[in-house]
């Protein structure tokens, strides 16, 4: 679905990311983990074309997408929940939504109009509780619900999601774990940033840990767990 190969990323003059390579499958649930810092939005910004890849390749669904435009990387397919939501505030739920169908025009033009509201309530019915209210009047995690819901309207083949659980409440967290694991039912893969090893055990079948733009462990979350090199890394 995914493959990101031998990635190296700038943020201005200084070089985030180091070599990265990774590759998500096809209805597969990946986390990426790191301290803040490590690298892991600068990842997600240089799959989503936000940043400019210096050298190597991003691959999405076997085409080279390196030197896509971000809005044609989310029309071919690839959904994208920011850290900070990135919600309009003066705009409703609703008028959010239909940005992206908006912009689903071109390619995925098909897919946003076969029924993409009944799969959205599916994984998020409280939403139609509030699509008729601004987005500067959501809560935090009313906004990170709106913003994955906002990316699914895309109908994408994979949604990136950027520290999705991030300040948000226990309870709170486990509905979000919960939303992820009907995301992937539905056959949709998923890229998550997360800082929380804990958290990112509950969702991913497989894992990566980044400490200073490089990976330094890949495999199944509960051996990074029992890992001591990455469990001193991660905890810093």
């Amino acid at each position: 679905m995914l493959e990101l190969d031998g990635v190296n990323t700038f943020r201005g003059p200084a070089q985030i990311l180091r070599g990265v390579s990774l590759r998500v499958g096809d209805g597969e649930a990946v986390c990426l983990v790191g301290r803040n810092g490590a690298g892991k939005t600068t990842t997600i910004d240089s799959i989503m074309g936000l940043l400019p890849v210096r050298s190597g390749r991003v691959v999405f669904r076997g085409h080279d997408i390196t030197r896509l435009p971000p809005h044609r990387r989310a029309r071919h397919g690839i959904g994208y929940a920011p850290e900070d939501a990135g919600i309009f505030p003066d705009l409703t739920v609703a008028e959010n939504f239909e940005i992206t169908r908006w912009l689903a025009g071109g390619e995925r033009a098909g897919a946003a109009a076969a029924g993409i509201d009944e799969r959205i309530a599916a994984v998020f019915p409280e939403v139609s509780s509030f699509l008729t209210r601004r987005g500067l009047h959501l809560s935090g995690g009313q906004k990170k619900m709106v913003a994955i819901a906002r990316a699914m309207a895309l109908s994408p083949a994979i949604l990136l999601l950027d520290e999705p659980f991030e300040g948000l409440a226990p309870v709170v967290v486990s509905r979000f774990i919960d939303a992820v694991k009907r995301i992937k039912a539905m056959g949709i893969s998923v890229l998550i940033a997360e800082s929380n090893l804990v958290n990112a055990m509950r969702v991913a079948d497989r894992l990566y840990a980044i400490d200073r733009g490089e990976i330094i462990f890949h495999g199944d979350p509960r051996e990074a767990f029992a890992n001591a090199e990455v469990m001193k890394t991660l905890r810093g």
